[in-house]
This record gives C-alpha cells, structure tokens and sequence, in this order.
C-alpha cells in the first residue's frame, strides 16, 4: 500500500500504514518521503566498495535519497531504491530519519 492510492492524496501520517512495516518493525522507509542519507553520490561506488557496511564516497556533487515517495510507482518503493540530487535541493516529497548503529 502506498498513501498515493490509500486516499491521502499526498503525505500520509507517519506510521499510519501498517502493512508497510518493515520485518523489524520500522515503518515507512519507502514511499511517502523519498529520505535523505549521509553519503555522496558515485554511480560506480558499489563496485568497488566493501561488502560489509560502505560508508559511501567522502566528496561528491550530489547526495543519495532512498526509498521514493507518495509520487512514485508502486513497483518503484523500496527501500534500496536510489537516487541522487543536489545537497540544496528542497521538495516536499523529501524527508529524513534520524538513525544510529545498534551498540553490540
């Protein structure tokens, strides 16, 4: 379910659509708010980087923003969708979440 559909028009509430949780139990990390992440952007980053935990480019031109938003596709929400777009840029379908790592 996305909130395009489910009659919100735009945003929908945060947490409000329960069969969008995650199997941890996070909810929304895709559609409604495409998010904002920490690293620059580099087409060919993957590639190259390490398999466990790439921390990302440490320069670039442009940031990554995950996850698409209420205007996206349905086939196109997911979490590990990426995108990229200049650090100014300012739309209502942008968003964040604060997050850290888990302490072990």
């Amino acid at each position: 379910q996305c909130c395009g559909w489910k009659g919100y028009g735009l945003l929908a509430p945060v947490g409000s659509l329960e069969a969008g949780k995650s199997p941890y139990g996070v909810y929304d990390l895709a559609g409604n708010v495409w998010e904002w992440v920490a690293d620059w952007y580099d087409a060919g980053y993957y590639k190259k980087s390490p398999d466990q935990n790439p921390t990302g480019p440490s320069t670039g031109q442009t940031k990554v923003v995950r996850g698409g938003s209420w205007s996206n596709r349905a086939a196109d929400l997911r979490a590990s969708l990426r995108d990229k777009v200049p650090p100014t840029y300012r739309n209502f379908s942008f968003g964040f979440r604060c997050a850290t790592s888990v302490m072990k």
